[in-house]
């Protein structure tokens, strides 16, 4: 049985060239649609900080919404696609272990 295309799914290929501009890119699949998201950098992360002052769901949405390279724009324009997207963003904001040494 073939496998099924997303709403917005793209190529392989066009991943690939996503990766070589972006860097590391996530996919978010939600009741037959997809969008894909590029690690979100600093710039962007103070984009949805601010906007987080306002409500959580301001920095959920100016998270995807700067964040997002392709895919389903019905992801971020339908609210329970939207919604159901924004229980994944915590996973592409991570961090690495710090220490802090004291001289």
């Amino acid at each position: 049985m073939p496998k099924t295309k997303l709403i917005g799914e793209v190529t392989p290929e066009q991943i690939l060239q996503w990766k070589d501009k972006y860097g590391e890119i996530f996919g978010i699949v939600v009741d037959g649609h997809i969008c894909y998201l590029r690690k979100p950098d600093r710039k962007i992360l103070g984009f949805a900080s601010v906007a987080g002052k306002i409500s959580n769901v301001k920095f959920n949405e100016s998270l995807l919404n700067n964040a997002f390279i392709g895919g389903s724009e019905a992801i971020k324009t339908d609210d329970d696609l939207f919604l159901a997207a924004c229980s994944q963003l915590g996973e592409i904001v991570t961090m690495k272990e710090a220490e802090l040494v004291k001289f």
